[in-house]
C-alpha cells in the first residue's frame, strides 16, 4: 500500500489540484451566469439552462486535464479527441438545426432584448406573429397568441428576423388590472 501511495503522490496530488480548480472556475463562472441572469431580469429556467451548459465544460475539461495528469500521451489524448469530436461533427451535421438552436439558445440568454412576459411581433412575410412570450427554451420559445394558440417558435429563426415589442410585461400589466 505504502508502494502505491509513494507511486502515485504527484498524480494525486495534481488530481485533487486540479478537481478543486475546476471546482472554482465552475462555482465562478455560476455566480457570473447568475448575476447576467439577474441583471437582465432573465428566468430563472433559463439562468439553470446555462449552468448545464457550463456543467458540461467543466466536465470536458476535467477529462481532458485529468487524463494528462495521469500520464496519458498527448498525441494519443488528441487521437481520441479528435476521434469522438469527428462523431459528434457528424452526429450534429446530420442534426444541424438542433446545434443551431442550441447556439441562438446560449446567444439569447447573454442578449436578447425580450424576456419572459412581452409581447412581440415577428415580422415573417410568409406568417407574421404577434403573441407573447411564455417560455424560452433551450431550441425554441413558447409564444401564446390572442386567440390561446401555442406556437413554438425555434431559436434561430428568432435571431434571423425582424422582431418589435409591442407591450413590454404583459404579466404584470394582467396582474396589476386584476387587482
Amino acid at each position: 500500500m505504502k508502494i502505491l501511495e509513494l507511486t502515485y503522490t504527484y498524480q494525486l496530488f495534481y488530481t485533487i489540484l486540479t478537481l478543486i480548480v475546476l471546482l472554482v472556475i465552475n462555482i465562478i463562472l455560476k455566480k457570473t451566469a447568475k448575476r447576467i441572469g439577474d441583471k437582465g431580469e432573465i428566468h430563472i429556467t433559463r439562468i439553470r439552462l446555462m449552468f448545464r451548459y457550463i456543467n458540461i465544460l467543466i466536465v470536458i475539461i476535467a477529462i481532458f486535464l485529468l487524463a494528462i495528469v495521469w500520464g496519458m500521451d498527448l498525441g494519443d489524448l488528441a487521437l481520441i479527441f479528435s476521434s469522438v469530436f469527428a462523431v459528434i461533427g457528424v452526429a450534429l451535421f446530420a442534426i444541424w438545426s438542433i446545434l443551431s438552436n442550441i447556439t441562438s439558445g446560449i446567444i439569447m440568454f447573454f442578449n436578447f432584448p425580450y424576456k419572459i412576459g412581452d409581447k412581440i411581433r415577428i415580422h415573417d412575410k410568409d406568417m407574421p406573429i404577434e403573441a407573447l412570450i411564455e417560455d424560452i427554451k433551450a431550441f425554441h420559445l413558447h409564444l401564446r397568441t390572442d386567440d390561446g394558440e401555442l406556437i413554438t417558435y425555434p431559436n434561430n429563426l428568432i435571431l434571423q428576423k425582424a422582431v418589435s415589442l409591442v407591450q413590454k410585461d404583459v404579466f404584470l400589466d394582467e396582474g396589476k388590472n386584476a387587482l
